[in-house]
């Protein structure tokens, strides 16, 4: 199935990007979003991270020019003009930033590149915390690379994409989102060490136990650049030094206890918020190398309870949208993403995806809100070229 969808896909932006620039691209590359099973807010920190790819893409095609333009063109987002050289933080704004972000991160690594053209589409839902930026980058970095004849690894590559990101569009972003669109494999987990880039890939055989996994995008407006994702990773960076630590990936239980007046009560929380989401990290990960993973549930329960209380990063749709879906017989919900809006990730028994479903509809018509989207996400692919001209 997923062969035959990237070949329609292929072909579909091949067309589009002939009839835009009239001639056929160079090769087609897709990149996938992805959903965080369990590690949020960590990967800034130096820790451990557990994503998996999703189904939904973004999908480049690419032709290379013989001067230094880029021409950018979306199906649904518009289109840009940018020279390479002329690329720097802050410039271009909007959507062209990270498809510039990516070109310009691998000029900066010494790869020659030129001018392309460029034709995206992507189905990765815009604002939701699937990271449909991620995949965007990721899509084009590895299509520019591969034409560039750049000897790169995957992991490099996402650091490249990760410094686009943070330097270009200017969301200061730990490196799982690229990690994960770039290297994921299909049927599993990722689970990445944000520190040593150590990676797993650890078997999510959801199916084989009758359980699935529901995307429920609340559609809450997603606002991480304009100030509350930075002013956290500040804070943990502050903690951190105040506990005399690399990062807060080095803090335990026991530190963050005996440091209570000196963290203070904004500090503090936060910290623990790290400490113990690397602990449900490794937990996760012990579940489903156990085969056990409805286990999975309580975790990302907890994992909702500490993002909402300690790091303070939700709001009403999403907590909503978790009480629902586990009152109505989800094993575990969490809000996934940075927060501030997007969506919620729930573990739910394939037989009642569609009650549960119904369950956070009714709820969110109760509260007066709009009405959600849901979605069946499956481990997919990491990035891939999908055609050769």
């Amino acid at each position: 199935m997923t062969n035959e969808r990237d070949a329609e896909r292929s072909q579909v932006v091949s067309r589009m990007f002939e009839e835009k620039f009239g001639r056929p691209p160079d090769g087609v590359w897709a990149a996938p979003g992805r959903v965080n099973l369990i590690g949020e807010h960590t990967d800034y920190n130096d820790g451990l991270v557990l994503p998996l790819a999703l189904e939904q893409s973004a999908c480049v095609a690419l032709g290379r020019r013989s001067d230094d333009l880029l021409r950018l063109q979306s199906s649904t987002l518009g289109s840009a003009e940018l020279h390479l050289p002329q690329i720097a933080p802050g410039k271009p704004s909007g959507w062209a930033a990270y498809l510039g972000g990516a070109f310009w991160a691998l000029a900066q690594a010494g790869i020659e590149l030129g001018g392309f053209d460029l034709f995206l589409v992507s189905d990765v839902p815009i604002g939701a915390g699937l990271s449909s930026s991620a995949a965007i980058e990721c899509a084009t970095i590895l299509g520019a690379a591969e034409l560039a004849g750049a000897r790169i690894s995957r992991s490099e590559l996402a650091r490249l994409a990760q410094r686009a990101e943070t330097e270009i569009a200017g969301m200061p972003c730990g490196v799982m989102d690229q990690m994960a669109s770039l290297c994921a494999k299909a049927g599993h987990a990722l689970f990445l060490d944000c520190r040593s880039f150590e990676t797993e890939h650890v078997p999510l055989a959801l199916d084989r136990h009758g359980l699935a996994l529901l995307v429920i995008d609340t559609l809450a407006p997603h606002r991480l650049v304009e100030g509350e994702y930075g002013r956290r990773r500040k804070s943990c960076e502050k903690a951190a030094q105040l506990l005399g630590l690399r990062a807060l990936r080095d803090a335990t239980p026991e530190a963050l206890t005996a440091a209570r007046d000196v963290l203070g009560s904004e500090l503090l929380p936060l910290a623990r918020h790290v400490v113990t989401e690397n602990a449900r990290v490794l937990q996760a990960v012990s579940a489903l190398r156990a085969q056990n993973p409805a286990a999975l549930g309580a975790l990302l329960s907890a994992s909702h309870a500490s993002l909402r209380d300690d790091f303070q990063v939700s709001v009403p749709e999403l907590d909503v949208a978790a009480d629902a879906a586990v009152e109505a017989g989800a094993l575990g919900a969490r809000l996934i993403g940075g927060g501030f809006g997007g969506s919620v990730l729930a573990l739910v028994s394939s037989a009642d995806l569609e009650r549960v479903s119904r369950a956070v509809h009714e709820a969110f018509e109760r509260r007066g809100f709009s009405a959600p989207v849901t979605l069946r996400a499956s481990a997919a692919e990491g990035a891939r070229r999908l055609r050769a001209h």
